[in-house]
């Protein structure tokens, strides 16, 4: 009975902190990297190649890296040539990302520390932008977007990744909502209700 109480309340804990959480957009402290360590089912690498398509040379930026479980794939299929920029607020996750690129003998990584709703980029200067399980804890999404949409080529394509679970998990509802809210077009997505990348453009 007791190992039953402890159970309930610890999962009531659990539900109250991520009804919190989600109400109260943040960043995933790096102290809880685990999150972002573990597996992303159906929002797999190769999902994730499919649907942005990457190009040898093509310069994308990915905002939110986490640990580099994007990053390292997408540095090497735009090959040296190319250039994956990876954003976020915490300097912890940009050197721990920066880390594991040198490790992987991989000198096309470069990392820029700032907040994602006043990208210090040019206009027009990005072929793709990568997030993945971040939209949702910026507290201002549409300000992103519109800055995602200023970065972007005319031609670029922003590739959004969720994962339901996620406590900022974003719905591709309220995903069409916002990017048009921001000038950005739906084109299509890959995954289920649960989990997804969505494919989007500059208007």
């Amino acid at each position: 009975m007791r190992a039953r109480r402890l159970l309930g309340a610890a999962t009531l804990a659990t539900l109250g902190a991520a009804l919190w959480w989600r109400k109260n957009p943040s960043a995933c402290p790096y102290g809880q990297r685990f999150w972002v360590e573990a597996p992303h089912p159906i929002i797999t690498r190769e999902r994730l190649r499919e649907v942005l398509r990457p190009e040898p040379g093509e310069r994308i930026l990915e905002i939110g890296p986490g640990v580099g479980y994007y990053t390292l794939d997408m540095a090497e299929w735009v090959g040296p040539e190319g250039k994956v920029e990876i954003f976020d607020l915490q300097q912890e996750f940009l050197d721990h990302t920066m880390g594991r690129a040198t490790e992987r003998g991989l000198a096309n990584v470069v990392p820029t520390q700032g907040d994602a709703t006043a990208l210090s980029y040019e206009d027009d200067s990005m072929d793709a932008v990568v997030l993945t399980a971040v939209l949702g804890e910026i507290p201002d999404p549409v300000a992103a977007l519109r800055e995602i949409a200023r970065v972007l080529e005319p031609s670029g394509r922003l590739i959004v990744g969720e994962l339901f679970g996620d406590p900022h998990f974003t719905t591709q509802a309220a995903l069409k909502r916002q990017a048009s809210e921001a000038g950005l077009s739906w084109e299509s997505h890959s995954g289920n209700w649960f989990a997804y990348f969505a494919r989007l453009s500059p208007n």
